[in-house]
């Protein structure tokens, strides 16, 4: 089963190092970590400690300004989960894309409703990503040795 991508990313307020409510994005990152939507749990447990074709993600990393749900600088790839609350900021969400991809990222995006009623889709959906990159050449993808 295919998973179907959520609209462009997300965005937070605030200028550029500040997140949500002004509070600098370690901060924020550190605040989300601690308050994962239920998905954000499900996928996480699913790409910590390599459990992905051995890539190393982390999670609520800061890029470029924003905070990434899930990174992996290796395959230099972001997946996002977005709730309902992205529906309605298209625009900032297609700020947020930009920032990321120049800094040299792909972004995946998936609805939190994808993640939970669909998560081997998802993971599936990343890895046809993965392994397309890996034969294009066009990114260093793949696994570290750390």
């Amino acid at each position: 089963m295919e998973s179907s991508p959520s609209p462009l990313g997300r965005g937070a307020p605030g200028r550029a190092g500040e997140g949500l409510s002004g509070m600098t994005t370690v901060a924020t990152a550190r605040r989300l970590r601690r308050n994962e939507t239920d998905a954000e749990r499900v996928l996480w447990q699913r790409l910590r400690g390599r459990r992905l074709d051995g890539l190393k993600f982390k999670r609520q990393v800061t890029i470029a300004g924003k905070i990434a749900d899930f990174a992996c600088a290796d395959a230099k790839l972001i997946i996002e989960g977005d709730g309902s609350q992205h529906a309605d900021q298209i625009s900032e969400d297609a700020d947020r894309t930009q920032a990321l991809e120049a800094a040299g990222y792909a972004v995946l995006r998936f609805w939190n409703t994808d993640v939970l009623v669909n998560l081997e889709g998802v993971l599936t959906t990343v890895l046809e990503h993965v392994i397309a990159a890996r034969r294009r050449g066009s990114r260093t993808v793949g696994c570290s040795s750390r």
